[in-house]
């Protein structure tokens, strides 16, 4: 309940801080996601979550990093762009590091607030983790959202 609030709201108000700061508009953005101004607001305001493909488009296309942009940390570092996110990697990476914590799938769904079913889903690839579910793994284990969805820093 209220700890995944004050997560959207993280997210949310970083959201709108990377926006200002790159002089943008909630039109602007929107226009260059191929979302309304309307989508924009709603996740600005916490109304909706940001899908984790339009945060990667974000970042992609103002060098911001994924932990910047999700309020994981409080640094822009510069990484690699990602053409494409790839479920399948990325599934594997968060059971890895789930093994790594020698976790059990069901303890590490329940320290994460999803079903066990879902961290199935995303650890086997067929459905690619959501913005918040990362952001919590991100914060709550200490590891970095760029390196799950293996970005590599640039020198």
């Amino acid at each position: 309940g209220k700890l995944i609030w004050w997560y959207t709201m993280l997210i949310n108000n970083n959201l709108k801080h990377c926006r200002e700061n790159l002089e943008m508009t909630q039109e602007e953005l929107g226009y260059v996601l191929g979302v309304t101004k309307g989508t924009v607001a709603n996740w600005e305001n916490g109304n909706d979550s940001i899908p984790l493909r339009q945060v990667v488009k974000i970042c992609n296309q103002y060098d911001l990093s994924v932990d910047y942009l999700l309020g994981i940390s409080r640094a822009n570092k510069l990484y690699s762009k990602i053409p494409k996110l790839n479920k399948n990697n990325i599934g594997k990476r968060i059971k890895q590091l789930r093994e790594k914590l020698n976790y059990s799938q069901s303890v590490f769904a329940e320290e994460c607030g999803i079903a066990q079913s879902t961290l199935s889903l995303y650890e086997t690839g067929n459905r690619l983790i959501n913005t918040l579910t990362l952001q919590v793994i991100c914060i709550k284990f200490k590891v970095s959202a760029d390196e799950l969805l293996d970005r590599k820093k640039e020198q």
